[in-house]
């Protein structure tokens, strides 16, 4: 039989949206034994068209009809650790699949987040009215999250990582912050070179590092509400990966 009909998915990049994965997807399309497709977020996962749990799997592999038979599949879709169904998916569909999320500051990512979506023009409120009318709004999507109005609901990691863990374990599932992607990429990256059973890569070139010039800078009062907001989230994710997220809670002038 074609070894190539019965190759999988190999890894996944599930999240966080507006955390780097464009970047990291990058690095990844840079070593010799992976292959991405073009489109860099297939959403299968997360297709609510497919009919689960028979999906056409044809649909999804045929996105890697141009890999080398050395080459591991892989694709980056950052909904997917947030989506409900998505990982009980990925895992009937591949229960040795691996995992890699990258986690940015949840106040920063909302922001972020909105930014996005109002350059799209599919946000018109202002950022402090969208956070008021969150709530409200996604249960327009229900009983699906809302792909869109979901600015802070996607930064509660730490059940979504839980998720994660409960399908897969934590030794399939590799955590990185985003902060040390932007900065120390090389060290993340033969993180992800082990985490993936490949040769380390040294050819790997450096990307230019984006900064986020918003037109306009989050407020103090939409600051301090995040901050409540994700006060107790951040300690728990702390306890749950035995990490110190205090900046992420500094305050801002």
């Amino acid at each position: 039989m074609n070894h190539v009909v019965d190759k999988k998915l190999a890894f996944l990049v599930c999240g966080a949206q507006k955390s780097g994965t464009t970047a990291l997807a990058a690095y990844l399309r840079q070593h010799p034994e992976i292959f991405l497709p073009e489109e860099k977020e297939l959403h299968f996962f997360d297709d609510e068209t497919q009919s689960w749990p028979n999906a056409n799997w044809d649909e999804l592999h045929s996105k890697f009809a141009n890999a080398l038979p050395n080459q591991q599949w892989g694709e980056a879709t950052p909904i997917s650790m947030y989506w409900d169904a998505a990982p009980e998916r990925i895992w009937s569909y591949n229960p040795k699949m691996r995992l890699i999320a990258v986690l940015r500051n949840p106040i920063e990512r909302a922001y972020s987040h909105w930014t996005m979506e109002k350059s799209r023009n599919a946000e018109l409120l202002s950022f402090e009215e969208a956070l008021q009318r969150e709530e409200e709004r996604s249960r327009e999507a229900l009983p699906k999250q809302h792909r869109v109005f979901s600015y802070t609901d996607r930064g509660f990691y730490s059940s979504q990582i839980k998720r994660l863990w409960r399908f897969f374990g934590k030794d399939q599932v590799l955590v990185l912050r985003h902060e040390n992607l932007r900065l120390t990429p090389d060290i993340c990256l033969k993180s992800i070179w082990d985490h993936l059973g490949l040769n380390p890569e040294q050819n790997i070139k450096p990307l230019e590092r984006h900064t986020s010039n918003y037109e306009e800078p989050m407020s103090i009062k939409d600051h301090q509400r995040l901050r409540k907001i994700y006060w107790h989230e951040i300690s728990q994710l702390e306890a749950l990966l035995n990490w110190d997220c205090s900046n992420w809670l500094k305050k801002i002038n």
